[in-house]
């Protein structure tokens, strides 16, 4: 697989080079070329390529993110952005099912969204569920009932092409160099691993990996603790069941590298990144592209996993919505570490809804 890279600046539209056709055609509003037929949504007659707005949402175990974007230059400028933290894998590992206080969160969410694909006109989207709706015995009726009370029809995507479209979204950010590359995403109920070659002109998925471990469903499996020593105990089961999880891909690793380079997409990675430069709320612009020391990242994981919970809450940019799954994140991030053990740890702040936009425009381009 091959993907073209796009770099963003604060202040400058996103751009990128000619983009990659989707490997599934699955849509916010059907499957007629990623035709936005959900709520409100316009016909293109008469519409310039650069004058239309396209839409990416992204519903995850933990986060419903949406993205609408107008096509600029080589690339893309951001109109409307819309995020929820709605945990709709709350619950998951133990009944196997979607709780019915995860639905109604999650669905209350999506018609918001809804309502701003039908402000914005959009014409082309595409709306793309994980982790949660794969495990979920009742998945599909959930997707059932989103597609009828707000207009959206989700699409399930598998591990593999959650993991190319959140490579397609930010591998701009890869610091140069010849060796491997190694890009992450840690989600609410899965963490995908990509390693990477930037040799020639467009990036080359060399080997992915998805574990099935993320920072909701490894909080709910092995984390908590009332005293210090029994968090330290969960963050070592937690460090523990991440490294086992990764243990196949680490044998088809290569050895010997020279420079590692890694780069990571995730609330977790942009949180610890936020604690590491001391913010006391989130800088988009302060975090996307950050290189940061991954000994930093270690020293702040390990000061997080021994804190109590209403105390985590009170350290900046973490707040009491991410304070009980933060720890999982660290535990997963220290085990990538270990496996791909790179000095500096890329930060990116974009992912599958970049990656989806940039699809949805590079099959619209004239």
């Amino acid at each position: 697989m091959e993907v073209n890279g796009m770099g963003h600046l604060p202040g400058v539209p996103y751009r990128s080079g000619a983009l990659a056709r989707p490997a599934s055609a699955g849509t916010a509003g059907g499957r007629d070329g990623d035709r936005a037929t959900g709520p409100g949504a316009p016909s293109s007659h008469g519409r310039t390529f650069a004058g239309r707005h396209y839409a990416a949402l992204d519903l995850g175990t933990n986060n419903c993110r949406l993205l609408i974007a107008r096509p600029s230059g080589g690339g893309f400028a951001v109109v409307d952005a819309f995020s929820r933290v709605v945990r709709l894998g709350e619950g998951l590992a133990a009944t196997g099912r979607l709780s019915d206080a995860a639905v109604e969160r999650t669905v209350a969410a999506l018609r918001v969204c809804a309502d701003k694909l039908r402000r914005r006109n959009v014409t082309l989207a595409r709306s793309v569920a994980t982790e949660a709706c794969r495990q979920a015995a009742n998945g599909a009726d959930f997707i059932a009932r989103v597609r009828e009370e707000t207009g959206i029809r989700l699409d399930i995507i598998s591990a593999e092409e959650e993991a190319r479209l959140a490579v397609l979204g930010c591998h701009a950010l890869i610091e140069p160099g010849e060796d491997p590359a190694l890009v992450f995403d840690i989600g609410g109920g899965s963490t995908e691993l990509v390693l990477i070659d930037t040799r020639g002109p467009l990036p080359r998925v060399l080997d992915w990996h998805s574990a099935p471990w993320g920072v909701v469903s490894l909080t709910e499996s092995a984390g908590g603790g009332a005293t210090e020593a029994e968090r330290r105990a969960a963050y070592d089961r937690m460090r523990t069941l991440a490294t086992e999880s990764f243990a196949a891909f680490a044998r088809r690793l290569p050895r010997g590298v020279a420079r590692p380079r890694l780069l990571g997409t995730s609330g977790t990675v942009t949180t610890l990144a936020s604690v590491h430069l001391g913010l006391s709320q989130y800088d988009r612009a302060a975090v996307d592209g950050l290189i940061a020391p991954a000994a930093a990242m270690r020293a702040i994981s390990a000061r997080l996993s021994a804190l109590s919970v209403p105390e985590r809450a009170k350290v900046g940019c973490i707040g009491a919505e991410r304070a009980d799954l933060v720890v999982a994140g660290c535990a997963i991030l220290e085990s990538i570490l270990d496996l791909w053990p790179a000095e500096r740890l890329g930060i990116a702040d974009r992912g599958i809804r970049e990656g989806i936009l940039r699809r949805l425009m590079g099959e619209a381009r004239p």
